[in-house]
C-alpha cells in the first residue's frame, strides 16, 4: 500500500548573502540548506537531527515558508506551496503549525494563556462564538496537561515545560495535518523532556498528526521518529528507517554521533570507544568542494574532494557518500 506523500521538497536551497559589500553580488553566500530531497508521510514522524550550525531549523523553517527557500520545489499535497500567494498561504497555515523551541519567547507575554491559544482560532474561524471559543481552548488545554482554572494567568506564571504545553495546544487548536517542531524540549529539564515527548507521541496517535521533529539529541528523535535524517552542513548524510539508521548506521558521521550518545549503564559507557571527529566545523561560508564531511572522515578518500556524494541504498535506508567502499 502506497503512503500519502503529505509535503515534498525537491533540490531545497536556503542561501544568505552576507558581508557589507555595496554591490549584493559580492557579498559571500552561507548556503544553510543545501539540495535537500525529502518526503514527508502522512501520520508519520520525520526526525531530523545533527549538530549546531547543520542547518535542520532552518530547513524546518523552508518546508513552511517562514523562510523563503532560494531554490527548489515544495509540494503541499500536490499543490506548489512556493506558488502560493501571501492571501493564499495565510489562509492555508491552518494545515501545517509549528512549536517552536524557547517556549516562552514563542508566547506573547502580554496575553493570557487562553488568549495564546485562541489566537490562531479566531484569525481563522472569525465566525465562531465566544463561549465555542472558550470551550475549545479549555479541551485543548485539558488534552497537554493544563488546567482549565490555568487559563487566565500570563506566560511568566509557567514554568518552561508547562509554556512549552501551551505552545503545543496553540499549535494544535486548529487541527493541522503537519506540525513541525524545532528543537521542542532543548531549553526543558530532562525529566520534562520525556513528559513533553511522551505527550507529542500521544497527540500524534490521537490526532492523526504528521510530525517533523528537530532535534540534536539521538535519544529524543529515537524515542518517538519513524525515519530519520541526519544532516550535515546543510546536506544530508543518511536517510532512513529509525532502526536501520540506529542499528545499522552505515555513514561515518552518524556513527560518530551514535557513538556520542550517553548510555545510562556505567559499564557499558566504560567499555565503548567514542568515535571522535577529527578538526572542527567548517565555515558554511566556505564549505570543503566535493563531500562537505570529507575534511572530517576517517575513511576521505582523494575521490571525495573531486567528485559530490551520490545516493545508494534503498527506499528504506540511503546514504550520501562518495567513497565507493562505504556506499
Amino acid at each position: 500500500m502506497l503512503k500519502e506523500v503529505l509535503l515534498s521538497a525537491r533540490d531545497l536551497n536556503v542561501h544568505y548573502r552576507v558581508g557589507k559589500h555595496l554591490l549584493p553580488s559580492r557579498r559571500k553566500i552561507v548556503k544553510a540548506v543545501n539540495g535537500i530531497d525529502l518526503d514527508i508521510y502522512r501520520g508519520e514522524t520525520l526526525g531530523i537531527v545533527g549538530e549546531s550550525g547543520c542547518g535542520k531549523s532552518t530547513l524546518a523553517r523552508a518546508l513552511l515558508r517562514l523562510v523563503e527557500p532560494t531554490d527548489g520545489d515544495l509540494l503541499w499535497k500536490g499543490e506548489n506551496l512556493r506558488g502560493f500567494s501571501k492571501l493564499t498561504l495565510a489562509r492555508r497555515r491552518r494545515e501545517f503549525q509549528m512549536v517552536f523551541q524557547d517556549p516562552t519567547a514563542s508566547l506573547n507575554p502580554r496575553l493570557t494563556v487562553s488568549e495564546c491559544i485562541a489566537e490562531p482560532l479566531l484569525t481563522h474561524e472569525p465566525q465562531l462564538k465566544r463561549q465555542e471559543v472558550e470551550r475549545r481552548v479549555i479541551a485543548m488545554m485539558d488534552k497537554v496537561g493544563l488546567l482549565a482554572n490555568q487559563r487566565n494567568r500570563y506566560p511568566h506564571e509557567f514554568s518552561g515545560g508547562q509554556c512549552q504545553r501551551v505552545g503545543i495546544a496553540r499549535a494544535l487548536i486548529l487541527n493541522p495535518d503537519l506540525v513541525v517542531c524545532d528543537e521542542p524540549v532543548s531549553a526543558l529539564d530532562v525529566s520534562i523532556q520525556a513528559q513533553v515527548i511522551n505527550l507529542l507521541n500521544d497527540l500524534k496517535q490521537e490526532m492523526g498528526l504528521t510530525l517533523v521533529m528537530i532535534a540534536h539529541d539521538l535519544s529524543v528523535v529515537r524515542h518517538i521518529s519513524d525515519r530519520v535524517m541526519v544532516m550535515y552542513l546543510g546536506k544530508p548524510m543518511e536517510v532512513g528507517r529509525y532502526d536501520h539508521v540506529f542499528d545499522q548506521a552505515r555513514h561515518p558521521y552518524t556513527k560518530a554521533l551514535l557513538s556520542a550518545v550517553p548510555i545510562a549503564n556505567p559499564r557499558l559507557a566504560r567499555n565503548r570507544q567514542i568515535q571522535l571527529l577529527p578538526g572542527d566545523l567548517p565555515s558554511p561560508l566556505n564549505p570543503p568542494t566535493g563531500c562537505v564531511f570529507r575534511t572530517r572522515c576517517p575513511e576521505a578518500t582523494d575521490q571525495c574532494g573531486r567528485q559530490s556524494p551520490t545516493k545508494s541504498g534503498n527506499e528504506q535506508h540511503h546514504i550520501f557518500c562518495t567513497n565507493t567502499q562505504i556506499a
